[in-house]
């Protein structure tokens, strides 16, 4: 797929929105703003935003806790994620959720999910519901390559394979299940090869370039969407900060770190852009859209009211029952 310059330069500017958010996120979680558990997307985004690219705005999204930047690709504005990250009436998920919790209906996205590998099963549930009202809506369904061996996972691949459910499977294999590399989990180092054991198609690829992300999920979605049944792809990534913010990542040497971000794909898809001509100025244009744009996000959830104790009363208890 060769994509013109313009939506390239579209698709560079949600990575690049992305990775300041979760820039920001990070500073605002050290001056402790933000509380609980914090997963940064940062090196990951070509796959968010390449994917999003992929779907319609019918489709329905599941991911892992590592939540952000799909929430941000699919259209959630920034002001809405940053107020939930500090806990307030705002947020996405009236803060109440917090990083791990990004919850947004309105552009299909169904929940970043703190249980290893269990979303999975949700996954293959609303594309059964797709299936049997025939609304020709397909599930993308994210997680990491630690969930792989989880049973979540399996049940979820046994009957999508089996009613040729409209699911398409998105491992984004970033090397390391928090800090265990997958050679020492996998007996397997090419996890597609577990499609053949739930008789569904499989993919595999490096997704560092936008570009390429997009029109192999575009495939896999099409084929879902035409009912031709699910697929499992796995994308080679690699997360450039630790697990989660309480993480100094020891078990990775600098050398290897330092070696991953030549294939940053923010640098990448600007490589692409540059050697088709595009002036430096446009870039800047992009960069000063997308520090006003985080630094607004940042002020909103600064003056945004504290989450509300009755929301959460509201939402755990039925009302009018004693």
């Amino acid at each position: 797929m060769t994509l013109d310059s313009e939506e390239l330069f579209n698709l560079y500017r949600r990575m690049l929105l992305i990775r300041r958010f979760e820039e920001e996120a990070a500073r605002a979680y050290a001056q402790s703003h933000a509380g609980g558990f914090l997963h940064l997307y940062i090196g990951q985004e070509a796959i968010a935003v390449g994917a999003s690219a992929a779907m319609a705005e019918s489709d329905y999204v599941f991911q892992t806790y590592r939540d952000h930047g799909i929430a941000l690709a699919r259209g959630m504005a920034p002001g809405a994620a940053m107020a939930e990250l500090f806990g307030k009436d705002t947020g996405c998920s009236r803060g109440m959720g917090g990083s791990m919790h990004f919850f947004d209906v309105e552009h299909g996205f169904y929940g970043g999910w703190g249980i290893v590998g269990g979303h999975l099963a949700l996954a293959a549930g609303t594309a059964f519901k797709s299936r049997y009202r025939g609304d020709g809506a397909v599930t993308i369904c994210f997680f990491g390559e630690g969930a792989t061996n989880i049973g979540g996972f399996h049940e979820a691949f046994s009957l999508a394979g089996l009613w040729k459910l409209p699911v398409v499977f998105i491992c984004e294999n970033n090397r390391y299940a928090m800090g265990t590399p997958l050679s020492r989990t996998s007996p397997l180092t090419d996890l597609t090869l577990k499609a053949q054991g739930y008789g569904m198609a499989a993919d595999g690829f490096v997704g560092s370039d936008v570009s390429v992300v997009k029109e192999r999920v575009a495939t896999a979605v099409k084929r879902a969407r035409d009912g031709e049944g699910p697929t499992f792809i796995e994308i080679q990534t690699y997360r450039f900060r630790g697990h989660s913010m309480s993480d100094p990542a020891k078990y990775r040497s600098r050398e290897e770190l330092e070696e991953r971000k030549k294939d940053d794909p923010l640098a990448v898809t600007r490589a692409q852009l540059e050697a088709a001509g595009a002036e430096v100025a446009r870039f800047d244009e992009i960069e000063e859209a997308v520090e006003r744009e985080v630094a607004a996000a940042v002020e909103f959830a600064h003056d945004s009211p504290p989450a509300l104790e009755q929301t959460m009363l509201d939402t755990v208890l039925v009302k009018g029952q004693s």
